[in-house]
């Protein structure tokens, strides 16, 4: 039967205290109401913008004005795309609410999204494909011979290997990026930062993560200095020299 996570919400509802559920009640309530959006897309965004409550309740900044304006008029039209994909992400919110502090709450109900972005191919999805390694050229074999001409800058190195769920437990990673400059970084419409190296790295901060650790960087590229480290889960942390904050990241490129 479709749509079986809904005989649930009112259930995992009573489990939580009713004035320290409200924010979340009206969270999962106006997610449940973007379910009217056909698009897909759209939908997500509805789905990040119903979460303002718990954002408010909690003092941070404001989701998208965009996405808390889906959220408050979900606009109907057509059959709604990738119902079960939809499901399965509001079914996963809707067990959130045994999370005891809202602050977990609102990570787990993030996390929830996951099917969805994956379905849209957003980043963090899928890895990018690994580019080829170039052609070594073979040795000079006479001093009269001439040199062969240059080839092309080599490309960044290949995407780091995932490691298992519980790597890193019992032992201390290995930077895989060490105090390596910048070329440039930018913010994305979810105000995430995707950090482009001096190799031709590029990282992208996740959605999640920033909500909790917003970049504020104002000095040039090339003055900043990155490290990333493996950590437990398939997850990458990166630290900025000077900056203070540990950020989540992933590779796209």
């Amino acid at each position: 039967m479709r749509h079986t996570w809904l005989f649930l919400v009112p259930v995992l509802l009573s489990l939580t205290g009713g004035a320290e559920a409200r924010p979340r009640d009206d969270a999962l309530t106006g997610a449940i109401r973007c379910g009217v959006v056909a698009d897909s897309r759209q939908w997500l965004d509805c789905y990040y913008g119903a979460a303002q409550p718990v954002r408010a309740a909690l003092g941070l900044a404001p989701a998208l004005a965009a996405q808390v304006q889906l959220a408050s008029a979900p606009p109907p039209g057509g059959a709604p795309r990738d119902e079960a994909v939809r499901d399965e992400v509001v079914s996963a919110s809707a067990a959130c609410m045994r999370q005891p502090a809202d602050r977990a709450w609102l990570d787990c109900y993030y996390a929830a999204a996951n099917p969805m972005r994956s379905q849209l191919g957003l980043a963090g999805a899928a890895a990018a494909p690994v580019p080829a390694p170039m052609p070594v050229p073979p040795p000079q074999q006479f001093a009269s011979a001439a040199p062969p001409p240059p080839g092309p800058p080599p490309g960044p190195p290949p995407m780091p290997r995932r490691t298992g769920m519980f790597s890193g437990l019992f032992t201390t990673p290995k930077a895989i990026v060490k105090n390596m400059p910048m070329k440039s970084y930018v913010l994305d419409k979810y105000g995430a930062v995707v950090v482009t190296l001096m190799d031709g790295q590029v990282w992208e901060q996740s959605v999640e993560d920033a909500v909790y650790h917003p970049a504020r960087w104002r000095r040039p590229a090339e003055e900043m200095e990155a490290t990333i480290t493996p950590d437990m889960g398939h997850v990458f942390i990166m630290t900025v020299k000077d900056d203070g904050k540990i950020y989540k990241v992933h590779r796209i490129h």
